[in-house]
């Protein structure tokens, strides 16, 4: 045995019980993330917020102590790499996505809570649009935003629709795995990085040697993975995959970034004739408490494709607008002042994430006084049929 393994038979697994603990607590308060830093005391994210749990200084030493008993065999891999991400089944109706890492205290860890259940595109209050992008049979959608914003939440109702209502084969590359799905009327290969895969791109390389109808990317997280997902889907795939981007023209001038100058042209030809759609999400504390997500939601149309290929990728936003009656496309602002005039969220909150505060201050104004603008007359056809509910989003990433 090596200085680095670890004696399971010698741990007492003490400061994992402290720690679950605390996950038990979090999850009876509607957590979402349990903070466990060296040398402080430990934290829970509620509705947002990151709420100090009463408790004592958990020590350096401990929580050296708590990775070891946390990750037992795979001690040795965290203390080569600083860090290790993992699945951690709390029992069978919580499971966790971990990452254990060093800093400058010592060791810290961060537990996000997976739901046992997929939800779905209804519970998710996700418009109708989404679920017709289950229906397309090649292409790209993406679906992005900051960490914390949903976008697992999504992807996974768009799978679960799908594995509902179709016949087809899925495979999924995940780092890590967080929503299981069980084979309804699709068979679905999930396949975790590091575990099952050596990288995104290595197992989306060999997905197009598995009779994929579809693929989900977990993140496109470089260019080669970039460009085997714009391959598969030119191919004739359906790929969906995120990216850590903050709305729709951020997310096509990302990917054309990845680039050299002298290749762009290529990209913006070759992205412009396979994406489908962006839906990109922001989630916003609504005036219960909870969270609901705010979307923008891109779908190509001949004016977008012509946009990109033209790099009027400034020109987006306003087309987004001009396009929902016609295709639902939609700002963020438009959908914010939805979730404004249906009573979700408040005004703070509505000028605080609003992609132009004074714009939506402007729209709000005018929905008031009777001068609508167009975007306006948009939300407040679509408030007359849009149900409010209650919000899962807090839930995950």
């Amino acid at each position: 045995m090596s200085s680095q393994d670890i004696d399971v038979a010698s741990l007492s697994f003490e400061q994992l019980k402290k720690v679950r603990a605390y996950l038990k607590k979090m999850i009876e308060l509607g957590g979402s993330d349990l903070h466990v830093k060296a040398n402080s005391v430990i934290r829970a994210r509620i509705n947002g917020n990151l709420i100090q749990f009463a408790g004592d200084i958990f020590l350096k030493e401990d929580a050296l102590t708590f990775a070891k008993e946390l990750l037992k065999s795979r001690y040795a891999e965290f203390l080569e790499h600083k860090e290790i991400d993992l699945v951690y089944p709390y029992d069978e109706r919580n499971r966790f996505r971990v990452n254990v890492f060093f800093q400058m205290d010592g060791v810290s860890a961060v537990f996000r809570i997976i739901p046992v259940k997929v939800p779905t595109i209804a519970e998710l209050h996700l418009p109708e649009v989404i679920k017709a992008f289950t229906q397309k049979e090649r292409g790209l959608i993406l679906v992005t935003g900051a960490t914390g914003s949903g976008k697992s939440t999504t992807l996974a109702s768009i799978i679960n629709e799908i594995n509902l209502t179709k016949k087809k084969h899925i495979i999924t590359i995940e780092d890590p795995i967080e929503f299981v799905h069980k084979d309804r009327g699709c068979i679905i290969n999930q396949r975790s990085v590091g575990q099952d895969t050596l990288s995104f791109s290595a197992a989306l390389r060999a997905a197009l040697r598995e009779d994929p109808d579809i693929i989900l990317v977990g993140e496109m997280r470089d260019r080669e993975t970039i460009d085997l997902a714009l391959h598969a889907a030119d191919t004739g795939h359906l790929v969906f995959s995120t990216l850590h981007t903050i709305d729709a023209k951020e997310t096509i001038n990302r990917i054309i970034a990845q680039y050299p100058t002298d290749e762009q042209n290529r990209v913006r030809l070759s992205l412009s004739s396979v994406l489908q759609g962006v839906v990109s999400q922001r989630l916003i504390p609504t005036v219960d408490g909870k969270r609901r997500a705010a979307l923008e939601i891109l779908v190509n149309t001949p004016t977008i494709e012509k946009l990109i290929l033209e790099k009027r990728d400034y020109e987006i936003r306003e087309t987004l607008e001009k396009g929902r009656e016609h295709y639902k496309s939609q700002s963020f602002d438009q959908s914010i002042l939805d979730l404004y005039d249906e009573g979700i969220i408040s005004k703070e909150q509505a000028k605080a994430n609003a992609t132009s505060a004074s714009d939506l201050e402007l729209r709000i104004s005018g929905l008031s006084s009777g001068q609508v603008s167009a975007g306006s007359v948009d939300a407040q056809a679509k408030n007359l049929t849009k149900e409010s509910g209650n919000d899962i989003f807090s839930l995950k990433d």
